[in-house]
């Protein structure tokens, strides 16, 4: 997985093949095939490690006692934006692997519902899932406008941190507190 991941980062989906990963781990050109059908399920496989490792990283800012409820939706926002900061072929591979697919549907499925509890922490339960989906419709658009070059700080005086905070404390405001 690590191999794959290595390819994924260095030249996009188009980069992973089968044989690629088994040169770049070092075994036999046929040895993946051991382990996945086809490229499509080791990418899959490479969005639904990502969304776990997601899930856990929201889980663990939930359950930092020592932070108010703002603090961690703004790390939990900055957390999704990070990784498409650092891996924006990763990243894009999340957002567009295919729903029907069980495993991914799980993976992706638990991230939800660590980052609604989050949210719920401060919005409280039942606004919890239209203002999750409008954070996390924001925290993609400020990562996609990030990644394309279009959300540069000198064009408009703000950067991506700077558009999470003032999001979250908005909605702190908008619930009244």
């Amino acid at each position: 997985m690590r191999a794959a991941s290595e390819l994924l980062d260095e030249g996009g989906p188009e980069a992973v093949t089968l044989r690629a990963v088994g040169a770049r781990a070092g075994v036999s050109r046929g040895a993946p095939y051991g382990h996945f059908e086809d490229k499509s399920h080791l990418l899959t496989q490479l969005a639904v490690d990502a969304w776990s490792t997601m899930a856990d990283a929201v889980e663990r800012l939930r359950s930092d006692a020592g932070s108010d409820p703002g603090t961690r939706l703004e790390r939990a926002l900055l957390t999704l934006i990070g990784l498409g900061r650092r891996q924006p072929h990763l990243y894009a591979l999340m957002f567009s692997t295919p729903a029907g697919d069980p495993e991914a549907v799980a993976a992706a499925s638990r991230l939800h519902d660590q980052f609604l509890a989050v949210v719920a922490d401060l919005v409280g339960e039942s606004d919890a899932p239209r203002y999750g989906a409008l954070l996390m419709s924001s925290a993609h658009g400020i990562a996609g406008l990030e990644l394309s070059g279009h959300l540069a700080k000198e064009a408009w005086d703000v950067d991506g941190e700077q558009l999470v905070r003032m999001l979250v404390d908005a909605i702190g405001s908008a619930v009244g507190r």
